[in-house]
């Protein structure tokens, strides 16, 4: 079954909400071994909904919906898609009993245009509705499949699950067929030498397949295994992710949905150390990604932002002899913010950022021109960075960097 996805409302279109519908149900339906083909946003149009709707059934054998089931005149959902099957509307009897109800017990008045909520199709599996009030609807017709669904997510989610899933289920092969993925994390490494490195794989994938995709200034895979068991899905994808690590395993951090500060947290919590960071260019946007996590308390003692060099001499005990000769950006400078704050806070750790995030230069350094220093107790690692883009750019790059160092640290400690 391959299955395409249509959200209907111009409020998509004009990016005044994101459709995280498309992604939940596209989730769902891998889960289930349901290949998702195609997306498509359609506006509050009945010309654009009926062409879309041709296209998708020329093309797809589920087609599901969301949105355009409220009572307002704009929408048209099932008006339209029922003039397209030749389907007759029906007020379903508990869907309304359930929106008397509603209005009842709130002491409002409901108008006349609350009775299109409860409207279904003829001889149409009705979808209960049990956190708001137009019910959805599932209906087979020329070997086609039609779902549709209300858009908002608190509503659609709950009955995709409970009612959509199991509709579907009633239809399969009687095998438990379905799509396992897996993330891979990298950081350290563009996306086209990510891919060069490994584009014989690339090229020949199979059964799984690998998706390169590129964000916030790193490199995830997506590794996809069509199997009829989640165990032999993990074998599947275990096998190529061996492979895939002989060639640049040194720059992967993390699976799925985490993060780089999140894989420090668990690793710092896991070996029972503490951490607290001093901050020049980064101006506590280090500290500031870390104290986002919940749990972060119990590793993460605090930290400075030792913006001047005033503050980098009397607070940090920065020697004035190093500021003046060396400088605040240098290799010496971040050593000694990396080493004094781990002393100051008494932490296990510490770890020091100073730089030029431009876009002007600072003692003759171009901007770009980072250190980061960590100070652990096997000693001191200073690591030079020379980053591109604008300032704020640099400093968001910094602050992930200091994080897969320093992860990259904590393994070693604990190995």
């Amino acid at each position: 079954m391959n299955a395409e996805i249509i959200a209907i409302g111009s409020e998509l279109l004009l990016g005044q909400i994101v459709n995280t519908n498309g992604q939940f149900i596209s989730k769902q339906l891998a889960d289930e071994g349901i290949n998702v083909f195609y997306h498509t946003v359609v506006g509050d149009n009945k010309q654009r909904l009926l062409n879309s709707i041709e296209n998708a059934a020329s093309r797809s054998d589920l087609i599901i919906f969301t949105g355009g089931l409220g009572p307002t005149k704009d929408d048209l959902t099932k008006e339209t898609i029922a003039e397209y099957l030749g389907v007759s509307l029906v007020e379903n009897k508990e869907a309304m009993d359930l929106i008397e109800d509603y209005y009842e017990k709130t002491g409002q008045t409901m108008s006349e245009n609350n009775r299109r909520q409860a409207l279904v199709f003829d001889g149409a599996e009705v979808l209960p509705n049990n956190n708001g009030m137009a019910p959805g609807i599932a209906l087979q017709q020329d070997g086609k499949t039609y779902i549709l669904l209300p858009g908002p997510p608190k509503e659609m989610q709950p009955m995709f699950l409970d009612y959509a899933i199991p509709y579907l289920k009633q239809f399969g092969s009687g095998e438990e067929s379905f799509i396992h993925s897996r993330v891979l994390r990298f950081y350290g490494i563009g996306e086209s030498t990510l891919e060069t490195k490994l584009i014989d794989l690339i090229d020949h994938q199979t059964n799984p397949t690998i998706a390169p995709l590129a964000g916030n200034f790193e490199v995830t895979l997506r590794l996809t295994a069509k199997c009829q068991s989640k165990a032999e899905g993990d074998e599947l994808i275990n096998e190529l992710e061996n492979r895939i690590f002989e060639r640049v395993g040194k720059y992967f951090y993390g699976y799925d949905d985490t993060s780089l500060a999140n894989e420090v947290m668990k690793k710092l919590q896991a070996s029972d150390l503490t951490l607290a960071c001093a901050e020049s260019l980064t101006g506590g946007y280090y500290g500031h990604d870390l104290t986002k996590l919940s749990g972060i308390g119990q590793v993460y003692l605090g930290g400075i932002v030792c913006y001047q060099n005033e503050i980098k001499r009397d607070h940090l005990q920065i020697p004035e002899s190093v500021l003046e000769e060396q400088g605040a950006v240098s290799e010496t400078c971040a050593r000694m913010m990396a080493e004094n704050i781990k002393s100051l806070f008494n932490s296990d750790i510490g770890i020091g950022f100073t730089g030029v995030a431009g876009p002007n230069e600072m003692e003759g350094k171009t901007p770009g021109t980072v250190f980061i220093g960590i100070a652990t107790g096997a000693g001191t690692k200073v690591f030079p960075l020379n980053l591109a883009g604008s300032r704020n750019a640099v400093r968001s790059r910094t602050v992930n960097y200091g994080h897969f160092y320093l992860l990259d640290e904590l393994k070693q400690l604990t190995q």
